[in-house]
């Protein structure tokens, strides 16, 4: 399995690298800038739960017992 993906990954970085510049320069972009907005909203995502997580955790520490 993983020398079928080794393949495959050298494959498409020759095909890539076998382009005009300009061409590799969109294929990049296309490809990285859609995964680095994903990339950059999932850790958006998990850093807002992990505040509220411990907002909740630190609000039931501040409160005082009676």
């Amino acid at each position: 399995m993983l020398d079928k993906l080794s393949a495959w990954w050298d494959a498409v970085e020759l095909w890539v690298v076998e382009l005009w510049f300009p061409l590799q320069f969109l294929v990049v972009m296309a490809v990285v800038v859609p995964v680095c907005l994903v990339v950059a909203w999932g850790v958006d995502r998990g850093v807002d739960h992990l505040s509220a997580r411990l907002r909740r955790v630190r609000r039931r520490r501040d409160v005082p017992r009676a």
